[in-house]
């Protein structure tokens, strides 16, 4: 009979939240995959469980897999965990997984502890749906490209972002999403866990400190919400205000007016030209 691949979620931050049955399994298995040794042995200790470890993470779980099975074919139990939360989400073991389901080797998921739904449960969104980006790309081009994409979809979106990252993907963002409402969930379950939420084009400065989840509000069908005083602007005022305070260019700043009264970006320009034209001859008159 061949071992059980165990699927085990362990703490996002606070070491309490594990549960009975994955400290159970953890003891029992034959061998833990780790995707960092070194800051799983921290929990281990932690729980007093002595149990042989290997690393496997993104650079070699490939290779690793065929090991791995071999032994879950020799009857050998493992159990496979990633730094923080459940493994497969955003993290290394797919891998593993598919091949160890080719090879009719049992695979059980020990659930618990994931960053997205403990974000997902305190940010105060009122829809249930939400699509799960994970991380984005980290070249800026392709970035952008990325949330272009994401700006038609209508659920929540849950987007994790590293924190030397965060302030350039936030800029990214408002370029996308225009005012939208947004939710910026830090340090989750420690000691400096911290909620942010805002309209995109609100946020105060965010601190470049620990993992960080995105969560941008759904879409509506209807324009960005505007402020009194962002109804009584006019586009060049608008588009003026964006440059001065944002440092935007006039492009940037321009698509940002359009998305946030509903018009196409050529038919902005259309006004903010005929706004010049009608304010140089008021000058002249």
């Amino acid at each position: 009979m061949p071992g059980t691949l165990y699927i085990v979620s362990t703490p996002i931050g606070n070491l309490e939240d594990i549960t009975l049955r994955a400290l159970r399994v953890l003891k029992e298995v034959a061998l833990i995959a780790c995707e960092d040794t070194r800051h799983t042995r921290k929990l281990l200790s932690h729980f007093q469980i002595q149990k042989p470890t290997i690393s496997y993470h993104d650079h070699n779980e490939r290779e690793r897999t065929a090991a791995l099975i071999d032994k879950l074919e020799a009857g050998a139990d493992i159990a496979l965990v990633s730094d923080a939360g459940t493994p497969l989400i955003s993290d290394p073991g797919s891998y593993i997984v598919r091949e160890a389901i080719e090879r009719q080797i049992p695979v059980v998921p020990i659930p618990g502890a994931s960053a997205l739904v403990t974000a997902l449960s305190a940010a105060g969104f009122q829809s249930g749906e939400f699509t799960f980006v994970g991380f984005l790309p980290s070249q800026p081009a392709a970035r952008r490209t990325r949330l272009a994409e994401l700006a038609a979809v209508k659920t929540i979106l849950v987007i994790y972002e590293a924190p030397h990252r965060i302030k350039a993907t936030l800029k990214d963002a408002r370029e996308a999403f225009g005012r939208r409402e947004c939710v910026i969930a830090r340090e989750l379950t420690k000691v400096h866990e911290e909620f942010v939420r805002a309209p995109l084009t609100e946020l105060p400065e965010i601190s470049a400190r620990g993992e960080i989840v995105l969560l941008i509000g759904p879409k509506t069908d209807t324009p960005a919400e505007q402020t009194a005083d962002e109804a009584t602007r006019s586009v060049v005022e608008e588009v003026e205000r964006l440059i001065n305070l944002e440092g935007l260019d006039q492009k940037s700043a321009l698509k940002r007016v359009a998305r946030a009264r509903g018009v196409s970006k050529s038919e902005a320009y259309r006004l903010m030209i005929a706004e010049r034209s009608r304010d140089k001859h008021q000058e002249m008159e």
